[in-house]
């Protein structure tokens, strides 16, 4: 097993008959802080360079909610546009080390996802998911805007579902809303069906051709190329505007639970 660990947080990598599964935790619902964002990013790398995986699993820990999206307290650490910039190329890291990854990722998503965690589902290659899992990109009613997972969001949802989700920021969608628009690729009634399928397709998978599930990876993610350059330069934009007041008033507001 291998596991790193940050305070109150960890990413956890373990092997097993060709499946390798990526488990991270965050205690505020799964949240992303920087250091989380880094070590996903890097045991996503490790596992696609991993010879003895031919899978990857994509999963976070509890039954609640399943990524919470950004930090508020490192978005209001935030001082200046270069650390801000830095913030926001950990999700970009995350979803490029999700693109280029040779491997197919599978995704289980058991409950609720907000910002980065609908990235994170809008990057994976086949995502399950529970009739729990609502979705819903809020940055807007903080002040920003979903920029760096975008592409991502909208390569699976399309232009009217990304645009939907991105102006409706205070609004939730089902699970089954975002199987219609092709984020999630199945929903179940439980977690237990919903890791029963998981482990069907990952053994599946994981009994495959690896050059041709390579191969047609790359396929599936033709039209990407550019997203290191793209990424980088939402990450900017990010950056910049999360240093206005009405981005910080708004997420002093959240925090305080002023707003929903």
């Amino acid at each position: 097993m291998d596991k790193s660990d940050y305070p109150n947080g960890h990413v956890v990598l373990t092997k097993n008959d060709g499946i390798g599964t990526i488990k991270f935790f965050h205690p505020a619902s799964n949240s992303l802080p920087g250091a989380i964002l880094k070590l996903l990013a890097e045991t996503i790398q490790n596992a696609g360079r991993d010879n003895d995986i031919r899978v990857i699993v994509l999963k976070s820990s509890g039954d609640r909610a399943f990524c919470a999206g950004a930090s508020f307290d490192e978005l209001m650490a935030i001082e200046n546009e270069t650390v801000g910039k830095e913030f926001f190329m950990g999700f970009a890291r995350v979803i490029n080390a999700m693109r280029k990854a040779p491997k197919f990722i599978i995704g289980r998503v058991q409950g609720k996802t907000v910002g980065g965690g609908v990235g994170l589902a809008s990057s994976v290659d086949f995502c399950f998911a529970t009739k729990y899992a609502s979705v819903k990109l809020s940055e807007l009613a903080i002040g920003i805007g979903p920029f760096v997972v975008g592409p991502a969001v909208e390569r699976k949802v399309g232009t009217s579902g990304f645009s939907q989700l991105t102006i409706d920021a205070s609004g939730w969608q089902s699970a089954e809303w975002a199987k219609n628009r092709g984020l999630f690729s199945e929903v179940h009634d439980s977690t237990e069906q919903m890791d029963e399928a998981v482990n069907k397709l990952a053994h599946q998978l994981a009994q495959s051709n690896p050059e041709a599930m390579a191969a047609l990876k790359e396929n599936f993610w033709a039209g990407t190329e550019n997203w290191d350059t793209l990424l980088e330069e939402r990450a900017a934009m990010s950056g910049r505007l999360v240093l206005s007041d009405f981005t910080r008033n708004a997420i002093s507001s959240f925090k305080s639970g002023k707003r929903s």
